[in-house]
């Protein structure tokens, strides 16, 4: 495998009638969703070969959850089902209007965080060149000791560690709950990727205030060799261990809705890694593929290809002469 990622897989359910309140919209259309398996996806429809580590609902939508990744040419051999009637957590989208978007999420009695120490094999990790470690899997057991021990696993057998910091309020008790999880996984990464939001709740008990430069800083005195931190509209910055940074700015698009932007830009930038490309340029895939994604209706079912995010790119490059 070229990355195995381990975390949630959820389903999505958007608006069709979008710019409307959620207890206004009527239609919806589903999607696989989930940050780790939104990646999954657009790596894959980057033609990187991609495994899933995770659990799922044993009904119909954890049967969509398979059928789905094995569409897209994902490895489901470590998904597992669980047995005591958890379900996979729904999210239902609000697109009010192109800046503002909010979710609503179920997820009481989840699947995802019901994956166990059982459910995690040294072989699958060491047979891949990286372990993507969603940050929600951390929010609580048996989920948070699985993560903790392919992070141990990846170590023992060199496989490099990307710490997707992946924030979300829900099945969380309390930031120093966060603080503590977070930052244990962010030692022991080669990149870590996330909002300015993430990493002030990744550092708050260990060295809080930094601003992006500081925390670059900290965690290449750890194990980071790139640590990436996402400004929103304002772009982003990549910072490497050689003491280099690279930042860009969002392709100016119409957008549809505020959310998914984040899953094309950690699947393309992480791509260009895999490619050994000049981090700029593994910046500019990323920054294109999320610019892509807010235009567009889905998240999962709507990863652009190479060759797609390219033409992007070169009418973008066009349009400006």
């Amino acid at each position: 495998m070229d990355l195995v990622l381990l975390g949630r897989a959820a389903i999505d359910f958007n608006p069709v009638d979008y710019y409307k309140t959620l207890s206004e919209s009527t239609t919806y259309r589903k999607y696989l969703g989930g940050s780790p398996a939104n990646i999954a996806v657009g790596l894959a429809r980057l033609k990187k070969n991609v495994g899933f580590i995770g659990r799922v609902s044993d009904d119909q939508f954890g049967d969509f959850i398979f059928e789905t990744f094995r569409s897209e040419l994902v490895d489901t051999s470590q998904i597992k089902r669980c047995k005591n009637g958890e379900k996979l957590g729904l999210t239902f989208t609000e697109i009010l209007n192109q800046n503002e978007s909010s979710i609503l999420m179920y997820r009481n009695a989840i699947a995802d965080l019901q994956l166990s120490t059982e459910d995690i094999h040294e072989e699958y990790i060491k047979n891949a060149k990286a372990l993507l470690i969603s940050g929600t899997s951390l929010a609580a057991s048996p989920s948070r000791e699985a993560a903790l021990k392919a992070v141990l696993l990846a170590k023992k057998t060199g496989t490099p560690i990307i710490f997707d910091i992946d924030y979300r309020p829900y099945n969380w008790t309390n930031e120093d709950e966060i603080s503590v999880y977070y930052s244990m996984v962010a030692s022991e990464s080669f990149l870590i990727i996330g909002s300015r939001e993430e990493f002030d709740l990744t550092e708050r008990l260990i060295q809080p205030g930094m601003n992006d430069h500081e925390s670059a800083e900290f965690w290449f005195n750890r194990n980071a060799k790139i640590v990436v931190i996402k400004h929103g509209k304002e772009g982003s910055t990549a910072y490497t261990a050689l003491g280099e940074h690279y930042s860009i700015k969002p392709f100016p698009v119409q957008a549809l809705k505020s959310f998914g932007g984040g899953d094309g830009y950690g699947s393309a930038f992480i791509y260009g890694l895999l490619e050994n490309w000049p981090i700029e340029n593994c910046l500019e895939l990323g920054s294109a593929s999320a610019s892509m994604l807010v235009k567009s209706h889905g998240c999962s079912a709507d990863m652009p290809t190479l060759e797609e995010i390219k033409s992007f790119i070169k009418s973008y490059e066009e349009d400006l002469k």
